[in-house]
């Protein structure tokens, strides 16, 4: 806003000078010396009369562009002023508001995302050669115990380990691990991941931090979520039955005769009785494999020959399905492994491409291996219909199967003999093939 001084300096300037011509008038003529004062007396008055208003006009203008300067739109615009003069200064005002608005309602969207997000997260501004913490997220607070400070500083005092990695690599980016303790506790691994972002005239840090126990507990805890479903839905399957038709045989027992019909239900109920009791025991096997696999027994196997004696076990049902094997295995390199346990795993891998290969026209199954990085990799692929994204984290999972005659326990068995051996067990899918892929280190 103007200082008022201004506006009252012009004021006696104006004044000042119309006195002068007044002096200067009534001088040369002196026979109006009236008339010459009504008229000097009548211009001050008009004088004075605008100058108030323009002060008012340009006050008002002052006021409205010190708070658009501010991002002030508190204040609503007078209605006498929305016409004439100021009609482009009220549109710019209702208009600056409007988008001031909407910034406001945005940053409030966007906190209230990273504030339900479980990751960590930080963003720091760049003031000068120092950095201000524009956002820190609850999860990050909560998580560290640490209060929403405003500097770079203060946070150093509650996270030196943190702060000083950071300032290790002058605010670069970096993903990597880092442990932190966190008050009297234990150190405690965490995945820490920074990138760095200019807007027009702000800079911004970005820190992002995850728990890997909490990473790994979660996915635990889904996976036994899962497990449990598939479980209580297979036991599900069998104790109904077996509830139902014991109620029914024991209807039929407490008549006081029995006709031939109702031999021939008992008869009935209890086939079913044990058919059910047998896909139960069946089912537990299955689920003592998974938790009691054999140490594996190792010895040097040539890989060209482990392959040979896999595809001649299923060499008929290859046959039979019509399915092209492109075998690229030509090494005679020698491994480390279980050889009946990798058959078993081989054989599963084979069997599940045959199922993924049952509505093919064309029919092709690759089998390789190739050395990376001192460690050796085995390929099962196929050009079937590949897996569902809808499936895709529930491969492994225990019990899970899309096949009818499927136990649901073959990769999961294979995952293990594997991770047995060292190693582990993945899968790639694309548009045209999908293949899995063994690793032995």
């Amino acid at each position: 806003m103007r200082n008022p001084k201004f506006y009252n300096a012009m004021f006696l300037r104006v004044l000042f000078g119309m006195l002068l011509l007044l002096v200067c008038a009534l001088l040369i003529f002196k026979t109006f010396y009236y008339n010459a004062f009504l008229v000097g007396l009548f211009v001050i008055i008009m004088l004075v009369e605008m100058y108030f208003y323009l002060r008012k006009q340009l006050q008002f203008y002052d006021r409205t562009l010190n708070s658009i300067l501010k991002d002030d739109f508190t204040t609503n615009f007078p209605e006498e002023n929305k016409k004439d003069n100021f009609k482009s200064l009220y549109v710019l005002y209702e208009t600056l508001k409007e988008r001031q608005q909407d910034k406001t309602s945005k940053e409030l969207l966007y906190q209230s995302l990273l504030n339900n997000i479980d990751t960590s997260a930080l963003i720091l501004e760049k003031d000068g050669d120092d950095w201000n913490i524009f956002l820190m997220n609850d999860c990050f607070s909560n998580l560290f115990k640490v209060p929403k400070v405003s500097h770079w500083k203060y946070l150093k005092n509650y996270l030196p380990s943190l702060c000083e990695e950071i300032e290790q690599t002058n605010f670069t980016e970096l993903k990597s691990a880092i442990s932190i303790k966190i008050e009297e506790q234990d150190l405690q691994t965490f995945v820490l991941q920074t990138s760095r972002t200019q807007t027009y005239n702000k800079e911004y840090f970005i820190v992002l931090l995850d728990s890997i126990q909490r990473v790994i507990e979660k996915k635990e805890k889904e996976a036994w979520i899962n497990l449990m479903k598939i479980i209580s839905h297979e036991l599900m399957n069998s104790l109904t039955p077996i509830s139902a038709l014991s109620q029914n045989l024991l209807q039929i027992i407490d008549q006081e005769t029995l006709e031939e019909d109702d031999f021939e239900d008992i008869k009935s109920s209890i086939s079913t009785i044990v058919n059910r009791t047998e896909h139960l025991q069946t089912f537990v096997d299955n689920y003592r494999k998974l938790t009691m696999l054999p140490t594996p027994t190792k010895q040097m196997t040539p890989i060209n020959a482990l392959f040979d004696d896999c595809l001649r076990i299923m060499s008929p049902i290859l046959k039979t399905e019509k399915i092209e094997v492109v075998n690229e295995i030509h090494s005679s390199r020698s491994i480390l492994i279980d050889k009946n346990q990798m058959e078993q795993v081989i054989i599963n891998l084979i069997t599940n491409s045959i199922y993924a290969l049952k509505d093919k026209n064309e029919k092709k199954m690759f089998v390789s291996s190739y050395t990376e990085n001192n460690r050796f990799f085995i390929v099962i692929a196929d050009n079937g219909n590949g897996i569902d994204k809808e499936i895709q984290d529930k491969v492994f999972l225990p019990f899970f199967t899309t096949r009818k005659d499927g136990a649901g326990i073959g990769l999961t068995l294979s995952k293990n003999i594997i991770e047995a051996h060292g190693g582990y067990l993945s899968y790639q899918t694309d548009e045209d093939k999908t293949s899995f892929v063994i690793c032995l280190i």
